[in-house]
């Protein structure tokens, strides 16, 4: 007789009380705990609406599939943990073992309980336990009042003898609707390129073993139907929070339709656990809506609902680094702040060399006194000049890295992360101080909180500028122990002093992840401020970042990463959308220069409020030489769109380009934006298009969405702005 068979002769019950609906912000996540099982999700995307046990028992009875193809007789389901022992043959969920044994876990659902947290997150909390291997388990599901899923594990070692963690990985599933996946790689200065493939069978496995969240991490994995883009088509996306090596996967087979998973990525011997101790996993994020610009969204408004999260106006930034490099000197660096704060900068922050022997990036990393030959009488000259300015002071540090020709580890080389036989090989010049090692801490601590204590610091600048090789902690792997190291150093330093906010600088964007932002203020986009180049990088950060957190800054006329040269208005209208900050040595800009920018930190501040709080969207246009985003306002009264051309057209004149988000129904005064409206294009100087006027044209949101405007023809490597009021 056959497996269907059999199966068909078995009576069906079909119990209620073991399925849970969560619902939020036009999302549900149906929870299957039948069967003293791990949960099964079984669905996660559109909102089902109000759903009765029987429906809800009648959706898990019309989800059984027919038991044939599996790997074991009956049906597979993938847990969120999943595990080889229910069938699926799969990445496991959990890996480890004791010397070999109790290599593969069979968990059973030991309880459950749902609560609803003050901010309107759905937390459904799993304990479960596989008496056999000794290992106890909690997973957590919460469902947050902005759409998102969020998942973490706790596992507990409830044996007598030590066991090994080898991983513990958590999935959510997506149809097989979802055929295309997109993710992100990247390089220093080319931060989240994005890259297509197919979902097929098998495994897209993304690990970094960077020791930090990575230029090419894969960011968002997200799967899609067919062609979808920012506005269209249903998606499903994973973040892995974490700042240390992690793995994020998309992984489908011939018996199940999809699985998006993430994780910490954990080296040989690293996590051993003693009995009674116990880990606690990153979370995994999960973010599903029709369009990337829906996805996103959930990312940002979650955020932004955050209590921690910034609130105050995003003050322009002047960062001294590409005015000055390491030639630091009083005169030449108050002379900037002048200029700084005559163009409306609110915070001037002193980059790299200002401290021990640090006059180039060979020597004195790790030396956390203010440097006596450069700054004799310490910084308070400068300080106090920048802050009688009425400017914010900030300050660059890089407590984690350490220079071999430093004084700090010449006195303490056992502070130094690595193998017990030999250096990692050197990158810029700096190895990694092992914040794991107590003392090493306390040292880092003490020096940065004497110096907050000192001067009149409002801003860090946090950087973090080499990977992690060889990275061992008294003789085995160290990346977990550094990793949560350096968070708890964050976390003291905010609670020792609340009122300084922290920029996560990785050599540019080498460490964007939710985890550290859940202790920083803002992130660096990338220390290529190349407006070309930008345009794509914060396109993609925005993914998952919102604007305000988005270090954005106004370069000289050439860029120093790339040696490409732009007019002011496109550097400035690119770092508009974003942190505005300036990295520019305005000392040598001319008269006219400085007032075009004073003009553009103006309408900064004049639009930061609708930039920083609206909703993110974009255009999907189908000429690849021109985009189209902006940011509507969250009751759709406002919106300020940038129309970018990236290359040359194949179309003459460009025609009509269509401008998304806005109320359907509404109507909107739509015309050109100041400073932005100034055309640069074929036939600027002696033609326009008849509606570029500060009069402009009154249509509706559905129009602009749908049909949208004729837009000015740009050269190359050009914006202009467009502003949209309800009328």
């Amino acid at each position: 007789m056959s497996t269907a068979q059999r199966d068909a002769d078995v009576p069906v019950t079909r119990p209620t009380t073991d399925l849970l609906h969560l619902r939020a912000d036009e999302v549900s996540v149906v929870v299957d705990l039948a069967g003293g099982a791990l949960p099964r999700v079984l669905h996660w995307g559109a909102d089902l609406g109000d759903l009765d046990a029987s429906v809800l028992a009648d959706l898990r009875f019309a989800s059984r599939p027919l038991p044939i193809g599996f790997p074991v007789d009956g049906e597979v389901a993938a847990a969120v943990l999943p595990e080889q022992s229910a069938g699926h043959l799969g990445t496991p969920g959990l890996t480890g073992s004791r010397d070999g044994r109790d290599f593969s876990t069979a968990f059973t659902l030991v309880g459950h309980r749902v609560d609803r947290t003050a901010d309107g997150t759905q937390r459904l909390v799993v304990e479960a336990a596989d008496d056999a291997a000794g290992l106890a388990l909690e997973l957590v599901l919460e469902l947050t009042a902005q759409g998102l899923v969020r998942q973490r594990g706790t596992l507990t070692n409830a044996a007598d003898d030590p066991y090994a963690l080898d991983g513990l990985l958590l999935t959510l599933p997506v149809p097989a609707a979802a055929t295309e996946l997109l993710d992100f790689t990247g390089r220093w200065a080319r931060e989240r390129s994005p890259q297509r493939t197919a979902f097929t069978h098998g495994t897209r496995l993304r690990d970094n073993r960077r020791g930090r969240t990575g230029y090419d991490t894969a960011f968002v994995l997200v799967a899609g139907t067919p062609s979808f883009g920012h506005r269209s088509g249903q998606v499903w996306g994973v973040h892995t929070a974490w700042s240390g090596n992690h793995r994020t996967l998309a992984e489908r087979s011939h018996y199940h339709a999809g699985l998006l998973g993430g994780g910490e990525l954990l080296s040989p011997g690293e996590v051993r656990l003693a009995p009674g101790e116990s880990y606690t996993s990153p979370w995994v994020y999960g973010s599903w809506g029709v369009g990337l610009d829906a996805l996103a969204g959930r990312f940002h408004r979650w955020l932004r609902a955050r209590p921690q999260h910034p609130r105050t106006p995003r003050p322009v930034t002047l960062n001294t680094w590409e005015a000055v490099y390491f030639q630091h000197d009083l005169a030449r660096l108050t002379e900037l702040a002048d200029a700084a704060a005559a163009i409306g900068a609110e915070r001037y922050v002193l980059d790299d060399g200002w401290f021990g022997s640090r006059r180039d990036d060979t020597r004195g990393l790790g030396d956390w006194y203010v440097s006596a030959d450069v700054w004799p009488d310490g910084l308070h000259p400068l300080v106090d000049h920048v802050t009688g300015l009425g400017l914010q002071f900030g300050l660059w540090v890089e407590p984690e890295m350490v220079n071999p020709d430093s004084d700090l580890a010449r006195a303490h080389p056992d502070w130094i992360l690595r193998v017990p036989s030999r250096l990692p090989r050197p990158a810029r010049h700096q190895q990694v101080l092992d914040l794991a090692h107590p003392e090493a801490y306390a040292h880092i601590l003490e020096r940065l909180d004497a110096l907050l204590t000192e001067y009149a610091i409002g801003y860090l600048k946090w950087d973090h500028n080499r990977d992690l090789v060889d990275a061992g902690h008294a003789g085995v792997a160290g990346v977990h122990g550094q990793t949560l190291a350096v968070y708890r150093l964050l976390d003291e330093l905010r609670a020792r002093h609340p009122g300084v906010e922290i920029e996560s600088c990785s050599s540019g964007g080498g460490r964007v992840d939710l985890e550290i932002l859940e202790r920083t203020d803002r992130i660096w986009g990338s220390d290529c401020i190349d407006a070309l180049e930008r345009q794509q990088i914060q396109r993609w950060t925005n993914l998952l970042v919102p604007l305000e957190l988005i270090g954005a800054h106004v370069g000289s006329g050439t860029a120093h990463s790339t040696g490409r040269r732009h007019a002011l208005s496109f550097r400035a209208g690119t770092a508009l959308f974003g942190h505005l900050g300036i990295e520019w040595d305005l000392r040598e800009a001319d008269d006219a220069q400085r007032a075009e920018l004073a003009a553009w930190v103006a309408a900064y501040k004049d639009l930061r409020g609708l930039l920083h709080t609206g909703t993110s969207v974009h255009a999907d246009v189908a000429d690849p030489s021109h985009h189209v985003h902006g940011v509507v306002a969250p009751d759709g009264s406002d919106a300020l769109f940038a129309v970018v051309a990236t290359a040359t057209s194949d179309a003459l004149p460009t025609g009509r380009l269509t401008f998304p988000g806005l109320d359907p129904d509404a109507r909107y005064h739509v015309r050109p934006q100041p400073p932005g409206d100034v055309v640069e294009g074929l036939g600027s100087h002696w033609l326009s298009l008849p509606w570029w006027t500060p009069d402009g044209v009154r249509l509706t949101g559905r129009v602009l969405a749908e049909v949208g405007l004729q837009v000015p023809v740009l050269f190359p490597e050009h914006l202009v702005l467009v502003r949209a009021t309800r009328a």
